[in-house]
Formats: C-alpha cells, structure tokens, sequence
C-alpha cells in the first residue's frame, strides 16, 4: 500500500491526488543535505585568490566567465528545491553586502554535511538546529570583539586593503591597485555624512558604464554621468563649457490625440496653417527652453526633427532617449531638477557641469558630462579587450563597491585568509565545552563547518590541507588571531601584516544567513510533489491536449 493511501475494511482512501508522490523521513533528509553539498561543491574551486573561473554557456549559447559565486548559480539554473535554497542565500548574502556569496555557499554546504553526520548517529535535527543557533549567536559576539575598527576620516588605508582583498580573487586581480583606487574615489565622492557624524552612501549614485576596447587599465573615473547617446543633431556643437542643462522628462514633440478624431482640409492654404502651427507649437517649447539659458537639453523621451533644427539654430545640445535611471543620476551630479511640464522650466531648475562632451569610444560615440561641482553620481567606465572581460570586471568592481560600501557605512574589519574563520571556530570549540547535552555536538559540528574555509583556500592554492589546518589550529590556540593562509606564499601568516582585510558586515551576513539556511533544509522530513493533472481529450476548438499541471520538480520522491 502506497504512503499516500490505506485501507479500510479492503477499500483504499486516497489521500493526495493520483499521481502524486512522497517521500519522507531519513531519505528525504538526506537527499536534501546531498543535494546542497553538490551546489556547494559546484563552486568551491572557485573560491579565494587562487581559486578558478568557470565558463558557463546559457541555452542560447552565450558565454560567461567569472569565479563570482552569485552569477555562477544563477546561471546554472538549478531546479532541486533544497538546493535552491542554497541558491537563495547567495543571492541574499549579494543583496545586503555585495561580497561573500562564494563563503556563504561552502559554510552552508559544511554545515549541512556535518549535520548529517550528527543525524547518522541518531542526533534529533531539532537538536542539531538548537545547537547551530546558539553557536551563530556566539560567533556574532565573537565577531565584534576581535573586529578592528577605525576613523574613515583619518585614513582610506583600510579601505584600499579591502577592496583590493575583494579584486584579488577576480579575473581582474592583475588590475587590483587601479581598479581600488577607482572604486574608493568613487565612493567618497557620492558618501553623505550625517548629522550624528555616520555616513550613508548609495552604490546606485556610480553609475558603471562598459567599452570593448584598450585595457583594464584604461578605466577611468569620471567626475559626472557618461551616457551611452549621441547628439542627435549634425549642426549641433559638439562640446560646451560651462554647461547649463535642462532635464525634461516630456516629448519635445507635438503630441497625438488620445482619440480618433479626422481633419477635413478644403484648401491648400488650410495645410499651410496647419503645418505652420505644428511648427509654432515646437518653436514655442525650444523658446521656453532657451529663455532659461540652458545650452544642453537631456530628454527622456523623443526630440522632433524641426525641434531639433531650432535647438542647432541656437546651438544648444540635446540628447534624446536617455534611461530613466541616468536622468536621476543627472540631476544628482549636475544639481538639476527633473522637469516633467514645459510650463514649469526655469533656470532655477538647470544644472551646471564645466564640460559636456560627443566622444568617440571604440566604435560608439558617448557623451560625457564632467566637471560638476559636489557631483553626488560619478560613472566608472571599464575598458577592457573583450566583451566578456568587461562583464567579469563590472561585476567585480559591483563587489569591491559593496565592500567599500560596507566600511563607510559600518567602519570595521577583520583579517582575511580565513583567519576570523578560525578564530571564530577555536572560541566555539571552548564554548561547547560549556554546554550540557547533545547540542554539544552541534556546536562543534558548526566550529567544523568553519574551518572549511582554510581547507578550501588551501586546496585551491595547491597547499596540504591538513598541513596548513593542523598549523592554524596551534597558531590560534596560541592566541595569534589575525594567523590566516597567505596564498601567494603558502604559508600561514598574520593577515594583518600581509594586508588582507574584509568588512566585518559581510562576515556578519554570512553566519546568519548560513545558519537560518540550514536550520530550514534540517527541518524538512516530508516533501510531497502533485500529480500531474490528466491532460483532456479534446480542448475546445478541436485542439488535443492541454497544460499539463505542476509535476513536481524533476525526480520527486526519488531524487
């Protein structure tokens, strides 16, 4: 008798739908925890300064290389539920912090394999999940005793070492000093500081603009907004100093009816007057335009051919079809108002930049806007050989950013190397000494989960793992903190001195979200998948089949 039926007096009951399938118990937690080890193993070569880049080819053949532990997930397309939820964490770990996907991935995957040892030995997953909880609260505290702080207004030292540990593991590692400086600038320029001497700062204020062609090196920083348009018009200048911009969010066009509506002309003069008020009607927009003494115009949405003329007769600029989200960044950079009514335009609404500029680029023409007073947006353009490079470097410097973002907002490090980690393991090690009962077991199985991260940094690195975990182990019960894997070295050294340093928010996400991620998969013991429904015969209007229903995920029951 199936797990989904039972019999009464010889008559089954069928519980679930035909069709549908369950598994439950020791198998299904199992099958879970294996399907997450998988996930974590997928990417494990990846990590640290050493680690491998993987090419990934989507179903329409593009290409993609990285050793970003997000974008790798998310092109895998994974379909098993459990291991979705691995996926989850990655994504959750790069939208609050931004870096750390790759370590919030292998201490899951650790977590869940040490869990299952536990489970083996008929420890309760209730248990396990009590003690994995308790072990996440020690380490937190843990993690801002031996946190490093520092005053962001006396020195950017930290945050160079930082973003430079965050590049070093990219393919654009050979780039990691200029792209550091880049970033930082980058950053100070758009921060805030608030009254209680905290600062904010948006990573959407840089604005990350990419150009196949000459080198990583090459990459600049520009004091404004470059935005991919030309000048829409021939006799347009094609430069302007001192630049007074208008930022319409409205057609520079004569607007069609909402309604069907037709026009009877009887005579050609008739025409005449109906064209020549069409031309009024867009002579009076550029006028209201000019009185305002704005000698470039960015609009949002398109720009009429006679308007453009009037805008070249006064040798004004203009810009048609620009993003909605580079207009905002516009206004943050040149001090302008977003005009959506040309009723409304003044001068009080102009921004300023000292150049606006047509620059060819590779094979496009850009335009630059630079040159603004206290820009509160500033774009990063990439040049690189290849497509492609260009795409791994916008998503490393989209991390070193987060990373930056991260010490101005929250102004404290901790050694890399998987030094913390190990700190963090030695003091969990101490503290389940404390504790009574099975969850014991579950803190030192968590302790175990951290220390994954040497072991993977020195697999990567070509290093004996046992080696190098067996000598981080003494260094730390001899109470050296900062000792880590130096993997250019291959050695284990104090991660202070070697300069390796990573925000203590991002080392703060990771213990949450691995912990809560793994308390959910532990506390599955039943998965139950629908059937499909029964396909019809015949669909109205003669056509066979039909849509079939939810079928589960692929290997339900049997996965």
């Amino acid at each position: 008798m199936s797990a989904l039926s039972t019999q009464t007096g010889g008559v089954p009951i069928l519980v679930l739908k035909e069709g549908a399938n369950r598994s439950h118990g020791r198998d299904v937690q199992h099958n879970n925890i294996t399907a997450a080890k998988i996930v974590a193993e997928s990417i494990k070569s990846a990590f640290g300064p050493k680690g491998l880049d993987k090419l990934l080819v989507d179903n329409f053949g593009d290409i993609t290389v990285t050793s970003d532990g997000r974008t790798i997930l998310d092109e895998m397309d994974i379909q098993h539920p459990a291991a979705k939820m691995l996926v989850e964490v990655a994504k959750t770990q790069d939208n609050e912090v931004g870096d750390g996907t790759t370590s919030a991935v292998l201490i899951a995957g650790a977590l869940l394999d040490r869990a299952e040892e536990l489970i083996n030995k008929n420890i309760h997953p209730s248990v396990i999940i009590d003690g994995y909880q308790k072990a996440a609260a020690k380490a937190l505290e843990t993690l801002e005793k031996i946190a490093l702080p520092f005053d962001l207004s006396k020195s950017n030292e930290f945050l160079k070492k930082t973003a430079m540990t965050s590049l070093s593991s990219k393919l654009v590692a050979d780039y990691k000093e200029c792209l550091s400086e880049i970033v930082i600038q980058a950053m100070l320029e758009v921060m805030i500081k608030h009254s209680d001497g905290t600062y904010r700062v948006d990573i959407d204020d840089v604005k990350v603009e990419k150009k196949t062609g000459e080198s990583l090196s090459d990459t600049k920083l520009v004091n404004g907004i470059v935005v991919d348009k030309e000048i829409v018009h021939s006799g347009m200048p094609k430069h302007v100093k001192n630049a007074k911009i208008a930022l319409i969010d409205a057609s520079l066009e004569n607007d069609k009816p909402e309604f069907d509506s037709k026009l009877n002309i009887e005579n050609p003069a008739h025409m005449s007057a109906f064209l020549q008020q069409e031309e009024d009607m867009l002579r009076d927009m550029v006028e209201k335009i000019v009185a305002t003494g704005a000698n470039v115009v960015i609009c949002q949405k398109g720009i009429d051919d006679m308007a453009q003329h009037f805008l070249a007769k006064k040798d004004v600029i203009a810009i048609r079809r620009a993003k909605k989200s580079d207009m905002e960044k516009l206004a943050r950079a040149v001090g302008g108002k977003i005009v959506s009514d040309f009723n409304d335009i003044s001068s009080k609404n102009l921004g300023f930049a000292a150049l606006v500029e047509e620059r060819k680029i590779g094979d496009d023409k850009m335009t630059f806007i630079e040159g603004c007073k206290n820009p509160k947006a500033v774009t990063i353009l990439i040049r690189g050989g290849t497509e492609r490079l260009n795409n791994e470097a916008e998503r490393s410097i989209h991390d070193a950013l987060c990373a930056i973002r991260d010490l101005i907002q929250d102004p404290k490090v901790v050694a890399g190397g998987g030094s913390s980690e190990m700190e963090l393991s030695t003091v969990l090690k101490k503290y389940a000494q404390t504790i009574q009962g099975r969850e014991q077991l579950a803190i030192l199985a968590f302790a175990d989960a951290l220390e994954s991260i040497a072991v993977t940094l020195s697999e990567n690195a070509g290093l004996d793992p046992i080696n190098m975990l067996s000598e981080l182990r003494c260094r730390h019960e001899n109470h050296e903190t900062w000792a880590g894997i130096d993997a250019d070295s291959g050695k284990v050294k104090d991660m202070t001195k070697v300069g390796v340093y990573e925000p203590v928010a991002v080392k703060r996400q990771i213990i949450k979200s691995t912990c809560e991620a793994a308390s959910l998969i532990l506390k599955i013991d039943d998965v139950i998948a629908s059937g499909k429904s029964k396909m019809p015969s015949a669909s109205p209007g003669g056509m066979s089949g039909g849509m079939g229903g939810m079928g589960g995920y692929p290997g339900a029951g049997e996965y």
